[in-house]
């Protein structure tokens, strides 16, 4: 037996896991800044040309079974919000990891 996340699923995921990343671990929520939504305010257009691109040449092929079917700039609605969570990830660990430096250099 074979165990398949589709696309889907697996956008679900790691928006969860990103948000309770973000909001348990993370000591000062990601999302609760300013900063972070300007960061990811200059990130979106960004990510809408190359998800443009990647798909409008055709580089990238999502198999219309493991999506939603929604569009923006010609991909998938779970692309956004992967990005999104990854973003988000990516942020949260960053302030962590720079906080933990931080306290471990002011210990010196």
């Amino acid at each position: 037996m074979r165990f398949e996340l589709s696309y889907t699923q697996i956008t679900v995921y790691a928006l969860i896991l990103s948000v309770l990343f973000d909001m348990f671990i993370n000591k000062d929520s990601m999302l609760a800044t300013l900063r972070f939504w300007l960061s990811y305010g200059i990130i979106v257009p960004f990510q809408l040309i190359t998800n443009w691109w990647l798909t409008s040449r055709e580089i990238v092929i999502y198999n219309p079974e493991s999506i939603i079917g929604l569009r923006i700039a010609g991909a998938p609605i779970e692309d956004l919000i992967f990005g999104f969570a990854m973003i988000l990830a990516v942020m949260a660990m960053w302030e962590m990891l720079l906080r933990k430096r931080e306290i471990t250099s002011d210990e010196r």
